[in-house]
């Protein structure tokens, strides 16, 4: 399978509330899951979501 990957940080002023809310929204409405988060000591979180790779075009990241 063929997979697309979008990176995105998130800041420390995000809590883990509404951090999950964000990527839930984006799974529901742009097919994206989660492949990979990363919690740094300053509280950033590196997220990487993915989604299948689709011959017509799908929509993007809403940030």
């Amino acid at each position: 399978m063929d997979y697309e990957y979008a990176p995105l940080r998130l800041p420390p002023n995000v809590d883990r509330l509404t951090a999950a809310a964000q990527l839930a929204i984006q799974a529901e409405f742009s097919g994206w899951e989660l492949a990979r988060v990363r919690l740094f000591r300053d509280g950033t979180r590196q997220v990487v979501l993915r989604r299948r790779r689709a011959n017509q075009p799908q929509p993007g990241l809403s940030y």
